[in-house]
């Protein structure tokens, strides 16, 4: 069976926007069901259902038909500001502010609600044929951070690349971070590393990332990526174990950038950290 997928104009990627899980996860199911090979329009409902979000939660039963109501609601009254350039092109960008959502049904009695996108949202949702970014809706089921949906999106919209470089205010911009966290070591601990913790253990992606400053400001985030099915997170490899230096980008699991603890362990090096050994197997994997 194949995997629904989530289209997005470039521009949406990129826009400014806060949502929690829940209201991200609704937003999701819906997009899944546009159809690609028609036009639609601002009457179309789309369905969520109790079941689909539970679903898509990871919780079996215990979602409950309020709760998916209550972020329903929430999502209603969210805004999202996305700026483009005319065409594409042009020196002046122009800044869209609107609604995910015009309207909801709620049918309690069926367990599910129905949601019909705005007017102005459609173009981003819709008749795609560049500048858009795709991933399956299971890539970011299992993600219970807002933050780590977004930064998700934004380095698949690179998948290609591996390398995706970003100014920091222009990440709290799209975040809508307003005042928060206005120390980066505060941005780094409460946004930025658990967002890559969360994608290293629970996404298709390893992800690792460091920091660049302009002169004695640090400005930007780069970011390192690319797929877990790597040779080196496959390949039943041999070797001693050693006792592993446990490193920032490691999942709950052991696991590092995707590939398997008892991996890392068995090939490191002596004197080799557990960061390091991961990140050399890594790179022998892509080389090969």
């Amino acid at each position: 069976m194949n995997k629904p997928q989530i289209y997005k104009s470039n521009a949406l990627i990129k826009a400014s926007y806060r949502l929690t899980p829940a209201e991200q996860r609704i937003m999701l199911a819906c997009i899944a069901q546009v159809r690609r090979d028609k036009p639609i329009t601002d009457e179309v409902l789309y369905d969520v259902t109790v079941a689909d979000y539970a679903a898509l939660v990871g919780t079996g039963s215990h979602s409950t038909y309020k709760e998916l109501a209550d972020a329903a609601l929430r999502l209603k009254r969210r805004e999202v500001w996305i700026t483009e350039r005319p065409n594409g092109e042009g020196s002046h960008e122009e800044t869209l502010i609107t609604g995910w959502v015009q309207s909801i049904r709620y049918r309690k009695n069926e367990g599910r609600i129905q949601l019909r996108f705005t007017k102005d949202m459609l173009p981003y949702l819709t008749q795609l044929t560049e500048q858009f970014t795709r991933y399956s809706l299971s890539d970011v089921a299992k993600l219970t951070s807002s933050h780590a949906m977004r930064l998700y999106e934004l380095l698949c919209q690179w998948r290609d690349a591996g390398h995706r470089e970003v100014e920091i205010d222009w990440l709290r911009d799209a975040f809508q971070l307003g005042d928060k966290y206005p120390v980066l070591k505060d941005l780094k601990r409460r946004v930025i590393e658990p967002a890559v913790t969360q994608l290293n253990e629970h996404s298709p992606l390893w992800v690792k990332w460091e920091q660049r400053k302009t002169g004695r400001r640090v400005s930007h985030l780069v970011f390192t990526f690319g797929e877990k099915n790597s040779k080196a997170a496959q390949s039943p490899l041999k070797g001693k174990s050693r006792t592993k230096t446990m490193g920032k980008h490691h999942s709950a699991s052991g696991a590092m950038y995707g590939i398997p603890q008892s991996v890392i362990e068995e090939k490191a090096l002596p004197g080799e950290s557990y960061d390091e050994a991961a990140l050399r197997l890594l790179g022998e994997a892509q080389h090969k």
